[in-house]
C-alpha cells in the first residue's frame, strides 16, 4: 500500500519512498513525515550539519560577517536543489537531503584542509571528504541507541556514495575510504551490495550535485566582489557576467555597486537553473526512462546545463580559478590553514595519546590503519576555530590565520 506521506505527482522516474529498499535497521514508519523527510530532519539535526557552520568556503569565518560559510552555502544549495526538483517532478525531499548532507565531510579550512589531510594520510588511502560524508551518516554520528550513523534510507546513502558518477571520475583516495565509509552497512544482502552499483546516482542525486555547482559559481562571483578580490569592471571578460551586469543596470539604471552585485548573483542563479530545468526536460523526453533504477543505469547523467551554458559555466570557473581562488590574498592564509592541518594529522599520527579519549577508543579493525582514520575523522570533523585552538595546544607556533 503507498506511503500516504509520500508526495504525489512525481515523475515515474523520481525516486519514491514507498518503493525504496528501506534502512539498514529497519525502524517504524512516521506517522507524520516520508522516509525521506525524515533523513533530511536527521541530517539536519546532526552535530556534523551544525559544525558547518564555522567552516570554510573561500573565506575564512573571521574574514566577514557577509561571506559565505559552509553552511550558507549547503543551504542556499539546497535551495536551488528544492526549486530543481519541483520543476522536474521529483522527490524534493531527497534532494534537500542529499544537498544539506553534501559537504558534511569537508575538513576546517575547506579544499586547503582536505589536500593537507589527504597528503599526511597518503600511506593509509588518502581523504576524500565525499567519502567522509559517508562514514560520518553511516557510523561517526551518534544520537540513537539502536544503531550508529544516522540510519538513513537506502536511497539517500546511494546517492551521496555515487555522487561523483562514473567511477572513472572518482579521485584517487575514493576507493579506501569509500571502503571505509561502508564498514558497517556492507555485507552479502542485496541492499548493501547495490549500493554505487550503477554508473550514476538517482535524479534527485544528480539534481542537488548541479544545484551545489550553480550556487558556488554563483556565490563566490557575489564573495569575490565584495571582498574586493576583482572588480565590476573585471566581469567584462566573461560573456555570462558580462550579460547579467547589462541587464541589470539595463532593468535598474544607476544602480549602486552592492545592488548591482547582488543582482548580478540573482541573474546567474536564474540563467543557469532555467537552462538546466529546460535541458534536463529535454534529455528526458528523449531518453523516458521508467523509473528510478533506469535513471541509475544510464550510461551518463541526466542533469547537465545546455552545452553553450556549460561553456559559460567553464569560462566562469576559470575566471574564478584565476581571479580569487589564487589571488595571493587567499594564497597566503591558505598555506598557513595547510600548515595547521597538516601539523595537527602529522602529530596525532605519531602520537595517539595526544587524542582526545573519545576518539582513541571503539576502533574498528584496530591497528595502525584505525588509527589513521581515528585521526581523519578527528581531524576533519574539527571548526576551523577548533583545529587553530587545537594547534596552539600542541605546538608553539600557530600561524596567523586573521
Amino acid at each position: 500500500m503507498p506511503d500516504s506521506r509520500q508526495p504525489r505527482g512525481l515523475a515515474p522516474y523520481a525516486s519514491e519512498a514507498d518503493t525504496s529498499r528501506g534502512r539498514l535497521v529497519p525502524e517504524p514508519a512516521s506517522s507524520t513525515r516520508g522516509a525521506f523527510a525524515r533523513d533530511r530532519d536527521r541530517i539536519i539535526h546532526s552535530s556534523a550539519f551544525r559544525r558547518l557552520a564555522q567552516k570554510t568556503q573561500v573565506f575564512l569565518p573571521d574574514y566577514g560577517d557577509h561571506f559565505r560559510t559552509r553552511l550558507t552555502h549547503t543551504i542556499e544549495v539546497a535551495q536551488i536543489a528544492r526549486t530543481i526538483a519541483r520543476a522536474l517532478a521529483v522527490d524534493e525531499d531527497l534532494t534537500e537531503a542529499l544537498a544539506l548532507a553534501h559537504d558534511l565531510g569537508h575538513t576546517p579550512f575547506g579544499h586547503t584542509g582536505e589536500a593537507a589531510l589527504s597528503t599526511v594520510l597518503c600511506p593509509f588511502g588518502g581523504f576524500d571528504h565525499n567519502a567522509q560524508t559517508l562514514r560520518i551518516v553511516t557510523l561517526i554520528e551518534r544520537r540513537y541507541p539502536a544503531f550508529d550513523g544516522l540510519n538513513l534510507t537506502w536511497d539517500t546513502l546511494d546517492g551521496l556514495v555515487n555522487r561523483s558518477g562514473d567511477a572513472q571520475d572518482r579521485p584517487a583516495p575514493w576507493s579506501a575510504w569509500h571502503h571505509d565509509g561502508l564498514a558497517c552497512v556492507t555485507g552479502t544482502d542485496a541492499w548493501s551490495r547495490a549500493l554505487g552499483a550503477h554508473p550514476n546516482p538517482g535524479i534527485e542525486a544528480q539534481v542537488a550535485a548541479a544545484s551545489d555547482d550553480i550556487a558556488y559559481n554563483a556565490h563566490d562571483i557575489e564573495d569575490g566582489l565584495q571582498a574586493g578580490l576583482f572588480s565590476l569592471v573585471d566581469l567584462e571578460a566573461v560573456p555570462v557576467l558580462a550579460e547579467a551586469k547589462r541587464r541589470q543596470l539595463a532593468e535598474a539604471p544607476g544602480l549602486d555597486d552592492l545592488l548591482l552585485i547582488r543582482g548580478i548573483t540573482r541573474e546567474l542563479v536564474g540563467v543557469f537553473v532555467d537552462d538546466i530545468i529546460a535541458a534536463t526536460r529535454r534529455r528526458l523526453d528523449q531518453v523516458a526512462p521508467r523509473d528510478a533504477d533506469a535513471v541509475r543505469c544510464l550510461p551518463v547523467p541526466l542533469v547537465k546545463l545546455s552545452p553553450p551554458r556549460q561553456e559559460d559555466s567553464l569560462k566562469l570557473k576559470d575566471f574564478l580559478f584565476e581571479r580569487m581562488y589564487r589571488h595571493p590574498r587567499l594564497v597566503v592564509v591558505r598555506r598557513r590553514a595547510w600548515t595547521v592541518v597538516q601539523d595537527l594529522a602529522a602529530k596525532l599520527l605519531e602520537a595517539p595519546d595526544l587524542l582526545p579519549a573519545a576518539w582513541r577508543i571503539g576502533d574498528h579493525g584496530g591497528g595502525t590503519r584505525a588509527h589513521a582514520r581515528r585521526v581523519a575523522d578527528y581531524v576533519a570533523g574539527m571548526t576551523d576555530r577548533h583545529a587553530v585552538s587545537e594547534h596552539r595546544r600542541l605546538f608553539d607556533d600557530t600561524p596567523d590565520l586573521s
